[in-house]
Order: C-alpha cells, then structure tokens, then sequence
C-alpha cells in the first residue's frame, strides 16, 4: 500500500540551487565504495527469501517498492529530513531510531554503519556540522560523543556539503535502493540486468517517496511494519545465510 497519489501533486518548496562540491560529496556519501558495510545487510530479504515470499526478478521488485514506501519513506527518509532541517535535533532523533529498531539486528546494523560513516569522516577529514573536536587518545584521533545511527549520520554528514534537503533525501533513498538492490542479486539469486531494472523501478518511485517523508513530523513519522519485524527475528537464527540482516 502506497501513499495517496495526491503527494506527487505538492509543490517542492526547498529550490535551493545545489552547487557542484556538494552534487560531488552526495554522490559520494551516495557511492557502493564507501566503506560502511552496507553490502553485509539485506534488511530482511534475505529472510522473505527463505521464506518464500520474494521468488523471482518481479516479486523482488515489488517488495522493496513496498519496503521503500511503507518503512524507508515513514521512518528513516523522515529522519534524514527532519535532521537536514533541524540539525540541532540529531540526538533526539537518535533516540528514536535506536528505541525503534524492531530487532537486535536491525539495531545492529544501525548502529554499526552510523560508526563506520563517522570513523570514515575522520579519515578523510569530512566534519560534520556540530561536531565537537577530537581529542588525541594515545596518537589516536578519539571522539568525545558517541557515535549517532547511520539515518542521522548520513543525513548530518550530508548536511554539512550545504545541499538542499531534498537532494540529500534523493541521495540516502538512492544509497539504500542500490545496496538492496545487489542484495536481491545475491539472495533471490538474480542477473545483473534484472537487478538493473529493479533499480529502475525503485528510482522512479523513490521521488514520491521523498515528498512524503518531506511532510512527516514527529506526530506521523513512524516505525512499523510487523511482517519485515518477525522475518528479521527469523533471520537471526536462519541456518545458512549471507547476510547479517
């Protein structure tokens, strides 16, 4: 079930003019190479594979157009533009992400690419806006705060290029739909062109996808989709799998 069409129809009020530097840094933060450990996850295909519920090129399609507007759009997308215009918000955004991770791999994984985004702005000197500075730890560059989720971790290091919000929403939905895209490719198994066209179909959706997180406040941004919970569960104990979600 998808969003009302009438979302398509809301004019776009962020017309912010992105400059190059910035097109350049999203497609970056965007770009497979980076090493966050993305490829690891599936987010519960996996699992809606072994369970017979995603088969082939079309019902692999049609589940992460489903996943893309029922989880990403009401939940993650949300706090990427929520953290995009409030910056000052991020841990209380956080908090939420944490506290509504549905599984311990959820969670895990989570936490796990919000840590490794931040240990590779430190390498290559990307600062995020607010953060506090580093402080030497034996010859090693250490941080004084924890370490946020990947959603407020992506959308903070994005922030920091000076890109319009939309684009940055444009650039985190795109990341996701490729990583899940190759996931399909692995899991289901599938070619490589059909794993293109699968893209296609997400990239045509993920505009619709983007307006209607835009809209989501803290009274109607959510997490909850029960099916994907349980196959997450499941997956936490599946037998042969390979990935860590």
């Amino acid at each position: 079930m998808r969003p009302p069409k009438l979302v398509t129809t809301m004019a776009n009020t962020d017309t912010t003019t992105i400059t190059d530097a910035a097109l350049l840094q999203l497609m970056w933060l965007a770009s497979p190479a980076l090493p966050v450990g993305g490829f690891s996850y599936s987010e519960g295909l996996e699992a809606a594979v072994e369970a017979g519920l995603v088969r082939d090129e079309a019902s692999a399609g049609d589940w992460l157009v489903d996943q893309l507007h029922l989880s990403m759009a009401r939940g993650d997308l949300a706090v990427v533009a929520a953290v995009a215009r409030e910056p000052e918000r991020a841990e209380q955004l956080d908090q939420w992400v944490r506290h509504t991770r549905e599984t311990s791999e959820m969670r895990q994984q989570a936490e796990q690419m919000g840590r490794s985004l931040g240990d590779w702005q430190q390498s290559v000197g990307w600062v995020a806006v607010g953060t506090p500075p580093l402080r030497a730890t034996g010859g090693v560059a250490a941080r004084t705060h924890p370490t946020h989720t990947y959603p407020v971790a992506f959308a903070r290091a994005a922030y920091a290029t000076g890109a319009p919000s939309r684009s940055i929403l444009l650039t985190f939905a795109f990341s996701w739909s490729e990583n899940m895209m190759q996931s399909a490719i692995k899991s289901v198994p599938l070619g490589q062109s059909a794993g293109q066209r699968i893209l296609a179909r997400l990239a045509a959706e993920i505009p619709l996808a983007v307006d209607h997180a835009m809209t989501l406040g803290d009274d109607t941004r959510q997490a909850f989709t029960p099916m994907l919970a349980i196959l997450s569960a499941r997956h936490e104990t599946q037998y042969s799998r390979l990935f860590r979600s």
